[in-house]
């Protein structure tokens, strides 16, 4: 009998790198679904409009910006995170700084806004406070813990691959919760008669479905070609549990096609994360918690077995968004910080069995954390989406700046990497929360990124690199790209559209 094979460091962080453009579309979708948004998005909907859909719409055209520019850099320097490429473009210093950045940002946002944003769904599906007589604090901590527990217990077994191979799975049961609740919403607005219900959806209330915002809405629509832009290639270039996943593709016309196959979900995300906010301003004017309008709605009008879909749905997508955070978090840790000090240490390398435990034991660690932080962001003064805008938008756009300056010169030097980023983050730091400028947070982080290129440019003229930098092939994988790629291109941008402008005052917002 053959022995079993080893499981590699490749195959725990990046499947193999052998991860089909289904799967790879798959992660990378049900990696970006949470009930963050379905709980925050909604709820936007519900006190103010569709504005909030251009996250997820126009997202589709900085994936396609991704999938053109960002993955063939990726694919061909041979990384398994995104700081890897800082080291091969700038120096070590500043990979540790970016990886110790991600890391925190992971620790204190990312993963406990993930359970808690699962656990407020669940609790809200399944009415357990009044049904076991027990206080919500404490079944909100029950649901964290046990969401968390499962999370990581699954993310152990396998790391990337198997994930993957659930997640198609989850995708479906996704799709038809997501399909069923405005469905089954619309009917209930009917009076159980469909067309009805439509007529009652569309005859009031319009100005709910306008998604063109304007300065007095929480998304303005010019934001979405400065700051909303710069994030949106951030989270899809550069955020390293988003990356990750479509850096396990088996090639780069993988990769490229499920980039293109996850821009088709959220093309179709509104259905499921803006729809039902919609629906709930007719069912519920007058709802004592807004946030409670996703989960109260699925609650009323789904029959049992969809609502179970939806809870599958969002357990797997807590999961998956969870474990993309832990396998994440251990990459980072380990390629990049635990590496690097055991061969200063030990003059020598973590081999493959190494690096696979030493990742597992830092996951537990993280995810014990994790699940201590989560159950606190209940008590932040103002709620849990000021919890993410204070916590989630300080790092992420000064990571964005160094890399591409990365990817757009030569010369820059790693001084001007460094100066960069403390630069970037003390000016915002300061001018949001301590000298109030007026200008939205999304304008201000494009007018810092101009700045912040301008600097590190400049610095690059007065300190070059000794010998410009040259990006050299690992090969890895293939990285011909999607020959029909330009085709699809155009019908993701013509759709994008097309939505924009059935949810504008020239559509069903007149």
């Amino acid at each position: 009998m053959a022995s079993k094979r080893k499981q590699t460091s490749s195959d725990f962080f990046l499947g193999s790198r052998n991860l089909s453009f289904v799967l790879v579309g798959s992660l990378l979708f049900l990696s970006n679904v949470n009930g963050t948004q379905l709980v925050g998005e909604n709820e936007s909907v519900y006190t103010n409009n569709m504005a909030v859909m251009a996250w997820g719409v126009t997202s589709v055209f900085a994936m396609m910006i991704v999938s053109e520019f960002f993955m063939p850099i990726y694919l061909k320097s041979g990384i398994t995170t995104t700081p890897e490429f800082l080291e091969q473009r700038f120096d070590k210093a500043t990979q540790q700084i970016v990886s110790l950045i991600f890391l925190v940002s992971y620790l204190v946002n990312m993963l406990p806004s993930v359970l808690y944003s699962g656990a407020v769904v669940f609790k809200g599906l399944f009415n357990w406070s009044a049904y076991f007589a027990i206080n919500d604090w404490y079944v909100l901590i029950g649901i964290v813990w046990f969401l968390g527990i499962s999370a990581t217990g699954y993310a152990l077994v396998g790391g990337v691959k198997i994930l993957a191979l659930s997640d198609t799975l989850l995708g479906v049961a996704l799709l038809i919760g997501g399909v069923s609740l405005p469905y089954f919403g619309i009917k209930t607005l009917g009076n159980g008669d469909l067309q009805q219900g439509f007529t009652v959806l569309l005859s009031s209330h319009q100005e709910h479905f306008n998604a063109i915002g304007t300065n007095t809405d929480a998304i303005p629509f010019s934001t979405i070609f400065t700051g909303m832009l710069l994030i949106n290639l951030n989270y899809w270039g550069m955020e390293q549990y988003i990356v990750q996943r479509a850096l396990s593709a088996r090639n780069l016309a993988e990769s490229q096609k499920g980039l293109a196959l996850a821009a088709v979900g959220k093309l179709l995300s509104p259905l499921m994360l803006n729809l039902p906010g919609i629906i709930a301003v007719h069912l519920y004017p007058n709802i004592a918690n807004s946030a409670e309008a996703f989960p109260k709605l699925a609650g009323d009008v789904l029959p049992s077995i969809c609502i179970f879909f939806i809870a599958f749905a969002i357990l797997g997508a807590a999961i998956t968004g969870f474990n993309a955070g832990l396998t994440s978090s251990s990459a980072l840790f380990v390629m990049n910080i635990y590496q690097p000090y055991f061969v200063k240490k030990y003059k020598t390398e973590l081999v493959d069995e190494q690096q696979i435990k030493v990742a597992k034991r830092f996951q537990i660690i993280v995810a014990i954390i994790a699940m201590c932080i989560a159950p606190c962001i209940y008590l932040v003064k103002g709620g849990f989406y000021n919890y993410l805008q204070m916590v989630g938008s300080i790092f992420s756009v000064p990571i964005f700046t160094v890399i591409f300056v990365g990817f757009v010169t030569k010369s820059t030097p790693a001084l001007a990497a460094k100066v960069g980023l403390v630069f970037f983050v003390t000016t915002y730091v300061l001018l949001q929360f301590f000298f109030h400028t007026g200008i939205h947070y999304l304008h201000l982080l494009a007018i810092l990124f101009v700045l912040t290129v301008g600097l590190m440019l400049l610095l690059g003229k007065l300190f070059p690199r000794e010998t410009p930098f040259v990006l050299i092939d690992k090969q890895r994988v293939n990285i011909q790209p999607w020959r029909t790629r330009y085709f699809y291109y155009a019908l993701l941008l013509t759709a994008m559209m097309l939505i924009y402008f059935l949810f504008s005052p020239l559509g069903l917002a007149k």
